[in-house]
């Protein structure tokens, strides 16, 4: 499954990120669960919530029903870029 999340992510999600200096790493799938890590202008950006949420869970979700939910594991603290 994480091969066609992959694939998913470079056609759709990769790019939209991409315009915005941001990046994803897609990490495992465990439980109905997608583990990501948010890079670039993602990391530590004040929206990446909304962007996680409202953006990339709903497209997984379009495409893999059985994903019940998207976890990011990035540590937003750290960083050039922090938020808290």
């Amino acid at each position: 499954m994480i091969h066609q999340i992959e694939k998913l992510f470079d056609k759709q999600v990769r790019p939209a990120l991409a315009e915005h200096g941001g990046g994803v790493e897609i990490v495992d799938v465990d439980n109905n669960k997608l583990f990501l890590i948010l890079k670039g202008g993602c990391h530590g950006c004040s929206s990446s919530k909304a962007t996680l949420k409202g953006g990339i869970e709903k497209i997984v979700q379009k495409h893999f029903p059985e994903i019940e939910e998207v976890v990011d594991l990035t540590d937003h603290t750290s960083g050039e870029n922090p938020y808290m």
